[in-house]
């Protein structure tokens, strides 16, 4: 497409010579922004990725994908029978009963804070990934009987405990007196200690055996729901009407995308717009293009004519300025793209590097609910920075060349 001549012509004008450094500093300004605009494009929208990603695999890991209540409000009392003919359900991965309920949880130092009790079998948490691979102190070997309890690293540091500490459970739902109604307290051993790495579930959870769930809850042999992992969870709708049926009963089911709905919605909507925003560093970027290109042709005005009539076509003149200006912009984009996959890459350890030389804590997992900060890295996403920087540098150099092969050698060297 180019000749030797048209590209010896084309980086013969992109190299600064005396008198023409000012419209060079401007040509590297523009594939600076490039680069800084697609890089920018490819790790905002990883880490956004990332940030989707790992919340849609901790919540779901630990609430599961869906859950089935009792049809009125209350416990399911038959939970035993309706798990087994929810597990036989195609598509079904697991199906857990558990009791949960609201709780205030105390240490002997006196520190106080809200959260969720959990009771489950020990057998279904030794068998949650996401719990039992990530045990910090203690072992899931010795949770079980009435006097055990898995609590989460926050919030032990919270409330200042460790390992083999008594924490105590305030229910708000006491028994009544001749006093009043009198708060149910049970004090439990911790023998274990788990970090998921996302705040709220860190800070606000904890795990009893099932029986002494039921019997610190008073709910008798009832389960407050059956937890339900399927096997893929974008087709939960379709799992969601079978279990329905092979229920034999009247439940409630609701997935994960009826629960979190708003959220992950919010969370799309803001990657949308952090697209669109970024996007106009490219197109900003590529303007420059434009400006440095007018101005190389203003300056080579005279250049254009002697080619001009030293045989050089108008086609040849506009292949020289668009390879330069092409040129600027291929390089740009080649260059955001492996700035932008080598920072991905790193990202956690440049974060900690920041916040080492700052001495601040940068994304605080109490604000942003992640300890680490991820990134995915979307190859379609890739494509579509990297092919958005290319499409825009080529079209910043259309005008510029054409006005470059539109010259009249005559006009301009009358004017010189």
């Amino acid at each position: 497409m180019f000749n030797a001549f048209e590209r010896m012509i084309a980086f013969r004008y992109l190299r600064a010579r005396k008198g023409e450094r000012f419209v060079s500093i401007i040509a590297i300004f523009s594939l600076v922004g490039i680069a800084l605009g697609v890089a920018t494009l490819i790790i905002v929208m990883s880490v956004m990725n990332g940030f989707r990603e790992e919340l849609l695999n901790r919540i779901l890991g630990l609430n599961g994908h869906m859950g089935v209540y009792a049809q009125e409000r209350g416990n399911i009392p038959d939970y035993g029978p309706l798990a087994a003919r929810v597990r036989a359900v195609p598509g079904v991965a697991s199906a857990t009963p558990i009791v949960e309920g609201q709780v205030l949880f105390t240490s002997e130092g006196g520190g106080a804070t809200g959260g969720i009790m959990r009771g489950i079998a020990a057998d279904d948490l030794r068998g949650r990934r996401i719990i039992a691979d990530n045990i910090i102190a203690g072992s899931l070997a010795q949770f079980g009987g009435d006097d055990s309890i898995v609590v989460g690293s926050r919030l032990a540091a919270r409330l200042g405990l460790r390992l083999g500490d008594r924490i105590t459970l305030v229910s708000p739902q006491g028994r009544t007196t001749v006093l009043g109604t009198v708060p149910r307290l049970r004090a439990y051993t911790i023998v274990a200690v788990f970090q998921i790495g996302m705040n709220e579930y860190d800070s606000g959870f904890v795990f009893l055996p099932m029986a002494a769930a039921q019997t610190y809850m008073q709910t008798g042999d009832t389960a407050s729901q059956i937890e339900v992992f399927v096997q893929d969870p974008t087709r939960v709708r379709q799992v969601n009407n079978a279990i329905r049926a092979a229920a034999g009963q009247p439940v409630r089911v609701l997935d994960w995308q009826d629960l979190n709905s708003s959220f992950f919605g919010a969370v799309q909507v803001q990657r949308n717009v952090m697209f669109l925003i970024l996007t106009l560093i490219i197109i900003v970027a590529a303007f420059n293009i434009i400006s440095s290109l007018i101005m190389l042709v203003k300056d080579k005005g005279r250049d254009i004519a002697v080619l001009r009539t030293m045989g050089a076509t108008q086609g040849a003149i506009l292949r020289v300025f668009l390879l330069a200006g092409a040129s600027v912009g291929i390089a740009g984009t080649l260059i955001g793209f492996a700035l932008g996959m080598v920072f991905c890459e790193n990202i956690e350890a440049i974060r900690q590097f920041v916040q080492s030389l700052s001495g601040t804590e940068l994304f605080s997992p109490e604000v942003y609910w992640l300890t680490q900060l991820p990134a995915v890295v979307d190859y379609w996403d890739v494509a579509q920075a990297v092919g958005m920087g290319l499409v825009l540098s080529l079209l910043a150099t259309i005008y510029p060349s054409w006005r470059a092969a539109r010259t009249d050698p005559v006009v301009m060297l009358r004017n010189e």
